[in-house]
């Protein structure tokens, strides 16, 4: 079942001057996992509510809260020009605004599955900046499997080299790679052998 994570106080101007409240709305997939779209209410009555296809895919609902409370008005107005934009809008009837007008997010109108690497959690080498200390802090609530994606998605290593490393290896390649400044280097196979 859907529901309105995040209602975002300032209202959205579309590209057509048009004023929307948005809302951030989510529920678990068909996968396990829960699923992120953003939702338009027009302020004008005679223009139907709008929503984006699918936003994010989190693996909890507190993750899902996150994502949602970190959206910036930026990211509004260019998930209000996806939600109206190539596509005829998929309009529902008028409800109540704290609930989810939609029970999902909007199909895509390109069914084409594209196998796309995940997405890390963040980025370690802003963190970095923060301190080591901070990134270290950030990496320890992460699973192996986050860390995986953090060292594929900056080049610390590829998906084969890291795929049996351990948290703790995982988080030490990470570590001295964004150190050293290193990114896009394939350093995982040498990592293992010192270690």
């Amino acid at each position: 079942m859907s529901e309105v994570l995040v209602i975002y106080d300032a209202p959205i101007t579309g590209a057509d001057g048009r004023s929307w409240t948005a809302q951030a709305c989510g529920q678990v997939a068909n996968d396990g996992l829960w699923e992120g779209w953003i939702e338009f209410l027009p302020r004008d009555t005679e223009v139907s509510p709008v929503r984006t296809a699918r936003e994010t895919e989190q693996p909890n609902r507190n993750d899902l809260v996150y994502w949602a409370q970190g959206l910036t008005r930026a990211y509004l107005e260019g998930a209000l020009g996806r939600a109206v934009a190539p596509n005829p809008p998929i309009s529902a009837g008028r409800d109540i605004p704290a609930r989810s007008i939609f029970g999902g997010p909007r199909e895509r109108a390109d069914r084409t599955v594209v196998e796309q690497a995940p997405r890390p959690l963040l980025n370690p080498f802003e963190v970095y900046l923060q301190g080591e200390d901070v990134l270290l802090k950030q990496l320890a609530a992460l699973d192996a499997s986050r860390l995986r994606d953090i060292a594929v998605a900056y080049g610390f290593g590829d998906a084969t080299q890291t795929a049996d490393m351990r948290r703790e290896e995982l988080t030490s390649l990470i570590i001295n790679d964004v150190r050293a400044g290193r990114s896009g280097s394939t350093r995982a196979a040498d990592f293992r052998q010192r270690s």
